[in-house]
């Protein structure tokens, strides 16, 4: 009986899941894996003062709204299909927990509509959010059973990021206002306005490309092209969220490359060298004192330790949590408040005419309160561990037969790093029909799902009946 058991347990691990799988082409691959297209957005074209005068916090109708929800419903309502027609459906647990911790986060969400000031918006939101879920369970669950080539769905969503820095470059020739803006005594950003989020799009060229040039994964030539572009973006969008967050993504990528061999190791250093001999030069020509007003925007150093004031909102947000610790509703609650405009040097007021925090962190706990921030960092944080648990390539060496999944998990953890730094400087990231938003639940299920690979191979090869 207990051998029986034992059998019917591992009955799901007695076959080899992972495998090398053939490229798809470009039509094929989004039409099996639409869960990518949602970092489209997709785009709306409108200006950056569209929604002045409006209160954002109650229900209001736009038509690039209105599209933007078609589209997630369209991809969604595919999931659901897919995943009612399935005769089982089959994650290893691991996964499952994680999963039940943003469904118990969206429940959360939900359950503040309750008290929100505005609660169409809280219960339209929270629909979008669990439809996002719905994208990510299936792409998992359908991975599980046919793996893809990860590392395609890797390059996919940098070509996606390429599409839409196009497209921002296209509106700018023909109407510069809907990508492009004037902060006083910042200059003109060029920050992508509905049009694409240019502090997600650009780093993340910049971080797939450093990647895959680190570890040859492509030709050298076309990565090298790739960082430069990515790199010429991010800094024209003059934030510094996106350029702290790169400063700290890409020499911890640089360092875990070096890892790997005693030559690796030998090249970083000559670079680190030479970088530090240029910085020095161009330190004593131009000065410190230069180089720190041009990276801090022409503010004063106080501007910069208060996240140019972001500090205060936040000080207001966690005073207001204290007392309320169920939080303010959904997305409507903060929008609604006047927190979020307590301080004059928040920019999302002026960039988008709706409230906020500036902080993804902060958005949530605002949101549902401390329990739904918890919730949240222990999501992001058990999907770091197990990613990083199975990108080592000990972990990895059973896959011989798919050496890039290690490869995959490893620079979707880079990336998803960097969404965690700058989420400290944009709420977006926990806000649907926002890029940023899409794209970290991207990460996340490429992660989720190739760890999940990882697993089942391991699994599989002990639990095979030839052992």
């Amino acid at each position: 009986m207990m051998q029986s058991a034992r059998r019917i347990d591992s009955s799901e691990y007695e076959r080899p899941v992972v495998h090398a799988s053939r490229r798809l082409s470009f039509l094929k691959f989004f039409l099996r894996y639409p869960i990518v297209l949602l970092a489209f957005g997709p785009p709306q074209f409108k200006s950056t003062t569209a929604l002045a005068g409006v209160d954002t916090s109650q229900a209001h109708f736009d038509i690039w709204s209105a599209i933007s929800v078609g589209w997630i419903s369209v991809i969604a309502l595919r999931a659901i299909l897919r995943l009612v027609a399935m005769r089982s459906i089959l994650i290893p647990k691991q996964i499952r927990s994680i999963l039940r911790i943003a469904f118990s986060l969206g429940l959360l969400f939900l359950g503040s509509v309750a008290y929100s000031p505005g609660r169409i918006v809280s219960l339209e939101f929270s629909i979008l959010y669990f439809l996002t879920l719905i994208c990510v369970v299936e792409f998992i669950v359908d991975t599980y059973r046919n793996p893809p080539n990860w590392l395609q769905c890797i390059f996919q969503l940098r070509l996606v990021a390429l599409l839409l820095f196009a497209v921002v470059l296209l509106t700018l020739a023909f109407a510069p206002s809907f990508v492009m803006v004037i902060v006083p005594g910042a200059g003109i950003r060029l920050i992508g306005g509905s049009v694409a989020s240019m502090p997600i799009v650009c780093p993340l060229i910049v971080i797939i490309s450093a990647y895959t040039f680190l570890h040859s994964l492509e030709s050298r030539t076309r990565a090298a092209l790739f960082f430069l572009v990515g790199l010429a973006g991010t800094l024209v969008i003059q934030t510094r969220g996106a350029e702290l967050s790169l400063l700290v993504v890409l020499p911890a990528m640089a360092i875990g490359w070096a890892k790997s061999s005693v030559r690796s190791a030998q090249t970083l250093i000559a670079v680190g060298m030479f970088a530090l001999l240029i910085g020095g030069v161009v330190v004593g020509v131009v000065g410190g004192g230069r180089i720190w007003i041009t990276f801090n925007r022409g503010a004063d150093t106080e501007s910069f330790f208060t996240a140019s004031g972001r500090a205060g909102v936040w000080a207001d947000v966690i005073r207001y949590s204290l007392i309320h610790p169920q939080g303010m509703g959904y997305i409507a609650g903060i929008r609604a408040s006047r927190i979020s405009t307590s301080s004059n040097a928040s920019m999302h007021v002026t960039l988008n005419h709706v409230g906020g925090t500036d902080n993804s962190y902060m958005e949530v706990l605002t949101d549902a309160g401390w329990l739904a921030l918890a919730l949240y960092l222990l999501m992001l944080v058990r999907t770091v561990a197990l990613g990083w648990r199975f990108a080592k390539k000990d972990a990895s060496s059973a896959l011989a037969s798919d050496i890039f999944v290690r490869h995959s998990i490893q620079c979707a953890l880079w990336s998803l790093t960097y969404c965690l730094g700058e989420g400290m400087e944009s709420s977006f990231y926990v806000v649907p029909l926002k890029q940023e938003f899409y794209i970290q639940y991207i990460l996340i299920a490429i992660i989720l799902g190739a760890s999940a690979s990882v697993l089942i191979g391991l699994r599989s090869r002990f639990t095979s009946p030839n052992r």
